[in-house]
């Protein structure tokens, strides 16, 4: 591996954690924080939590597990090549997940219409509330004591919340900073106006190619689309073409396969040479330059970025807002509305959840331990969460 460049996050001078530890002999810092992710019952679930298809509709479809191991390795070669520390753009990818509700953005839409008297829901504050507050499984503090910089990353790996004048940004325009954002239990200032670490970016921009690439390939398994539809669409079009150029008579399933990992490959390098390009015209010396650089400096190139936008919108006609796809979720977020309103009238939780909510002092607070306790379902978890509350009556359509 190359010596990293003099922009990335170095683990040996990390701002720290809010509770101390003892030095380890063997890992660095964000290997550590890695480590710790992997191991917490967060992760686990991921395994059988919606990406797009509900878990049970086929082994071959992603769930929020296997997209979250794509992102990961997606992150570390991207990292790679721009010489920055491969280990924290791991952590970030592993974690970017965590906040996500069973059922993919239709547990999430339910979640923050229910919430929306105490404060929303949001999934990327969501993961930090895991990350800091909810694994509760160490013996001398909750949550899992991340490094200061895999906060940041995991709280900012989209860009900054708030302006210079503390006025939300982007997608918080309209809805206000998330829940929480006051309370984050870090060891110093998550800096909220500033841009994230460049490993953090890598996490983000990887998060996006996953989706593309590996989105088209459920749809294809899923025959929701076919490779005519394909042959025209900005980004994967001449990709499908040179593929079924090249390989006519292959089967169909090596054929989408090609086109996949062509489509990554092509995004990655497309990735990395703008990065390239960006970091040499930016001039950074070190990662708190990288943070005040005024804009994201790993991205698609322009040429790239308008066609993936013509992608993303075919997918959501095509795919995400076909019937197949929508039925399930109606129906899931009919299930998530039942859980909700049942455990907040009754509190009738399973073990700790029940009691803590009985405790809790101000409706808000029962209200914000009935999301937490919904979020950090599975999706088997939360049918049958369903199926003992209402006697085996399915959501009502």
């Amino acid at each position: 591996m190359s010596e990293q460049a003099s922009y990335a996050s170095d683990p040996a001078q990390s701002r720290g954690r809010l509770y101390s530890t003892s030095d380890s002999p063997t890992r660095s810092e964000f290997q550590r924080d890695r480590d710790r992710i992997i191991h917490s019952a967060a992760f686990r679930r991921l395994q059988y939590k919606t990406q797009v298809f509900l878990h049970h509709e086929g082994q071959h479809f992603r769930t929020r597990l296997t997209h979250t191991l794509e992102v990961s390795q997606m992150a570390r070669s991207i990292a790679r090549a721009l010489r920055l520390n491969e280990d924290l753009a791991e952590a970030v990818a592993l974690a970017h997940d965590l906040g996500h509700t069973p059922f993919g953005h239709a547990g999430e839409r339910v979640l923050h219409e229910k919430m929306a008297d105490y404060g929303g829901f949001d999934h990327n504050m969501q993961a930090i509330r895991v990350v800091t507050q909810l694994e509760n499984r160490y013996a001398t503090h909750d949550g899992l004591n991340l490094t200061w910089e895999a906060l940041e990353g995991i709280l900012k790996h989209n860009g900054p919340l708030i302006d210079d004048e503390d006025r939300p940004v982007g997608r918080y325009t309209e809805t206000w900073l998330p829940f929480g954002i006051n309370d984050i239990p870090a060891s110093a200032d998550l800096m909220l106006a500033s841009y994230a670490s460049l490993e953090a970016q890598s996490a983000a921009i990887a998060d996006d190619i996953a989706y593309n690439a590996h989105d088209i390939d459920d749809a294809l398994r899923a025959r929701l689309i076919s490779f005519d539809d394909l042959a025209d669409i900005p980004l994967v079009g001449p990709i499908v073409r040179e593929v079924l150029a090249a390989y006519p008579d292959i089967e169909r399933s090596r054929q989408a396969h090609e086109v996949q990992r062509r489509l990554i490959t092509r995004a990655i390098e497309d990735v990395i040479a703008t990065a390239e390009y960006e970091i040499s015209g930016t001039g950074p010396r070190n990662a708190d330059d990288v943070r005040h650089a005024g804009r994201t400096l790993i991205h698609f190139s322009d040429e790239t970025a308008e066609a993936e936008r013509g992608l993303k919108a075919f997918m959501f006609g095509k795919v995400y807002r076909s019937e197949q796809v929508m039925a399930p979720v109606r129906r899931s977020q009919h299930l998530v509305a039942d859980l909700f309103d049942r455990y907040f009238a009754t509190s009738d939780m399973p073990n700790r959840w029940g009691e803590t909510a009985r405790a809790a002092t101000t409706v808000a607070g029962r209200a914000r331990i009935v999301a937490d306790f919904i979020a950090g379902m599975t999706d088997p978890y939360a049918e049958a969460e369903h199926t003992r509350l209402f006697d085996g009556k399915g959501p009502v359509e």
